[in-house]
């Protein structure tokens, strides 16, 4: 089969900067509209010869769904998504406009640009460069691209999963996000990170409730203060380490790749040995809770009667029970939580097929580089979608520069990709897509 076109090369750089000009800021309220975004994707679609369908829960809130036929039929499919939304951005504090997709010095500037309307432009390439290549795939893709991934999913990869399963029929495993990107340790050395497990969500809504008064009189019941106690014990609690399968394999690689033992009876000593490599697994060797919003009283001289505040907690596969027997003690008797926003978390086999092809065509185009498995500190549509049995993994791939701080651009300020990198994420996912 013919490799990867020039055209292709070009298309993902048009894809990228023409889907970072749809503004598809998602704030959390409901107000998003993701539907310019998916009649883009979808007229893309349509133009590889695809019938792509359009699904909305809530008006406005579009998801794009396409299937491209294999040649094997008694394959399992393969689902490959990315999202549409982005999370908001404060164009003063930007050095280009966060909408205006500018392309300057070799580089995509633009909210989305790493998260994650960069995939999403790969996808699309790679699908139109198929089309005129007369490409088809081992076995079935599912192609889907979603709205409110940055909140809830619920318009999205939840609905999609709870109302129309029927279109990932034989889907097995699917690829999405945050993996396969370019970790410089500073040393030289150029690390590939794939993703192959999610910590689970837990975001909580705290309710501290007490005796309402004057603020000039003696109250020992202040729910402001019972709730200030509450989230400082959370804030300050020390988690212990758990090591899942997946962080074991990561920290068992990185070792073996600085000649290190692989000390698992001392993971903070081996992290510390790990240098900043071992940034790539510290987030996720334990369960975490931090306090990130306070709602209380109405008045400087009158004590509420109620004070609430958010946490964002995650827990680690297999922590959920660790993680809510803590947060119950960690509140106390005058504190109530409950789950604002609760997925699951999530590991996928890093000695799988699927996993191997992953490494096999990142290895391809960066012989240099050194592929290790990885663990999701956050989580991504891959948990909705484990609802219909489907493993998955994050497999973005992006060659990167040195000093180019990928993961620090997640929802940042000037987030930006550069051309070169596009070109090889294109390159990578038409090696194994075709492949695996």
């Amino acid at each position: 089969m013919a490799d990867i076109d020039e055209r292709a090369l070009d298309d993902v750089v048009t894809f990228t900067s023409d889907l970072i000009r749809i503004d598809t800021t998602n704030r959390g309220g409901g107000d998003c509209q993701e539907r310019p975004a998916a009649e883009y994707a979808a007229g893309q679609l349509a133009g590889a010869g695809l019938e792509p369908i359009l699904l909305e829960r809530s008006k406005g809130r579009t998801n794009v769904v396409a299937r491209i036929e294999g040649t094997d039929p008694s394959a399992d499919a393969l689902l490959v998504h990315g999202h549409l939304d982005v999370v908001p951005a404060q164009a003063d504090e930007w050095s280009v406009h966060p909408f205006s997709g500018e392309i300057r010095d070799g580089v995509v500037w633009g909210r989305g640009a790493v998260d994650m309307k960069n995939m999403d432009a790969m996808i699309l390439a790679v699908v139109r460069a198929w089309a005129r290549l007369g490409v088809r795939p081992r076995r079935d893709l599912v192609i889907a691209f979603t709205a409110d991934e940055e909140a809830s999913a619920e318009d999205g990869s939840g609905f999609l999963a709870d109302q129309h399963a029927g279109l990932f029929e034989g889907c097995t495993e699917g690829i999405s996000e945050s993996g396969a990107f370019t970790f410089h340790d500073g040393g030289g050395r150029e690390i590939y990170p794939i993703a192959a497990g999610e910590r689970g969500t837990g975001w909580l809504k705290l309710t501290a409730r007490g005796r309402a008064g004057h603020g000039s009189k003696v109250n020992h019941e202040n729910a402001v203060t019972r709730l200030a106690a509450a989230i400082t014990r959370i804030g300050e609690h020390e988690w212990p380490l758990r090591l899942t399968p997946t962080v074991r394999a990561s920290l068992t690689e990185l070792a073996a790749l600085y000649g290190i033992d692989a000390d698992l009876d001392d993971v903070d000593g081996l992290l510390t040995k790990l240098g900043p490599a071992g940034k790539l697994v510290e987030p996720t060797v334990r369960n975490s809770a931090n306090p990130t919003m306070l709602d209380a009283g109405y008045k400087v001289n009158v004590i509420p009667g109620e004070a609430v505040a958010y946490v964002d907690g995650r827990y680690l596969p297999g922590g959920e029970d660790e993680f809510r027997i803590t947060l119950d003690r960690l509140t106390g008797p005058d504190v109530d939580w409950e789950f604002h926003h609760r997925e699951v978390a999530l590991q996928a086999p890093v000695d799988s097929l699927t996993y191997a092809q992953m490494r096999s065509a990142v290895e391809e185009f960066a012989p240099e580089g050194h592929v290790v498995p990885y663990c999701m500190s956050g989580g991504t549509d891959a948990k909705q979608f484990s609802r219909l049995g489907i493993t998955g993994y994050g497999f973005a791939p992006l060659k990167l520069p040195e000093g180019f701080d990928y993961q620090a651009l997640f929802h940042g300020v000037d987030e930006r990709v550069p051309v070169e990198a596009l070109h090889f994420g294109v390159h990578v996912l038409d090696r194994f897509l075709r492949n695996a």
